[in-house]
């Protein structure tokens, strides 16, 4: 069960143009979060960040469909076709 992302706790990853964030960005949330990037891809760092966070590790699987609309990396992901 994929659990709600509180906006209290995950900073968004829009800037102040609407666009999703950058990997340096990515890999910056990651290290606060415990999350060692390396040369993780892009995808793969995120659901890593999802799961550190507690959340379900589903970045680009929604199909353009997803419920989770508090979801710091929803924009995203929802162009992503993994």
């Amino acid at each position: 069960m994929k659990k709600k992302i509180s906006k209290n706790n995950v900073k968004s990853t829009l800037d102040v143009k609407n666009r999703p964030m950058t990997m340096s960005q990515i890999k910056q949330k990651a290290v606060s979060v415990g999350v060692q990037p390396g040369d993780m891809k892009k995808t793969e760092l995120i659901r890593s960040i999802q799961k550190a966070e507690g959340y379900s590790p589903c970045f680009g699987t929604s199909n353009g469909k997803c419920p989770y609309t508090d979801c710091c990396f929803m924009d995203d992901c929802l162009t992503v076709n993994c």
